[in-house]
């Protein structure tokens, strides 16, 4: 039976999993970072006044949204703003669905197409850019790094601030690379080499196996990934000719069987 690594982290990796799983794969669960709510009550009030300034709060993941909705519960006012007027951008369905599980009614979220070539900043800002205008604020939630920095691309903060825009954004959760132990270093060396597929859905984690397994070599091991900078991440640590699956699940379990 193939094995199929899910590197995701690990409230996050469920639905792939299962997935995988119904094709008649292996699954094989290593998370590589983890994900922790970082919001403090002093943060929490700043954020909370950054929300009620704002017309549009950009998730750039549903960990994003489903940690600032943790982390602000001891001020549920925050949430009035989105079910009335402010937009809720973001890349993906699965961020959307983690905003329609907090409340967030449907026609107050915005994001790509699903039929765009890849879900990302660039197609969402094709979504978005009609509502931009100067003065227009936009309140990026994103993670942090493990220095605590609000970490992630700005190619969308670049457009807004090209369009007028005041962007400013907070960190709502922090994600910390996942130290494997000498036994899931060695297995790993034994997925590396055996035929298994990989799966990465983030360059964080792709990054985060490699400097933990540095004396690997990648060159033969399968590889499937959501996104073109992913993939050329990976060729620069080694791994070759990475298949990029395009948005969607059945599209993702496509890729996987084309390597079998």
């Amino acid at each position: 039976m193939t094995q199929v690594v899910v590197t995701r982290p690990a409230q996050d990796a469920e639905g792939w999993v299962s997935a995988v799983q119904s094709e008649g794969f292996e699954a094989i669960r290593l998370p590589l970072l983890h994900v922790l709510p970082i919001l403090n009550s002093d943060q929490t009030k700043r954020t909370f006044d950054k929300i009620q300034s704002s017309q549009a709060l950009m998730f750039v993941s549903a960990n994003a949204a489903r940690m600032l909705n943790q982390g602000m519960t001891d001020l549920p006012a925050w949430k009035d703003r989105l079910l009335q007027e402010t937009r809720s951008w973001c890349t993906g369905p699965g961020t959307a669905a983690a905003l329609r599980q907090m409340g967030v009614p449907a026609h107050q979220i915005d994001q790509p197409a699903l039929t765009s070539a890849h879900l990302d900043s660039e197609a969402l800002w094709d979504a978005v850019k009609g509502q931009v205008r100067p003065g227009f604020e936009v309140l990026f939630i994103r993670g942090a790094d493990e220095s605590g920095a609000v970490a992630g691309r700005d190619w969308l903060e670049q457009q807004l601030e090209s369009a007028g825009a005041k962007v400013s954004a907070v960190a709502a959760y922090q994600r910390l690379a996942v130290n494997l132990t000498l036994a899931q270093k060695l297995q790993v060396q034994d997925l590396a080499t055996n035929g298994a597929i990989w799966l990465f859905s983030s360059s964080a984690c792709l990054q985060s196996l490699v400097l933990q397994c540095p004396d690997i070599n990648w060159s033969q091991a399968k590889l499937v990934v959501t996104h073109p900078r992913i993939a050329a991440l990976a060729q620069q640590l080694g791994w070759q000719s990475p298949t990029i699956a395009p948005p969607g699940i059945q599209s993702l379990l496509a890729s996987i069987k084309s390597l079998t």
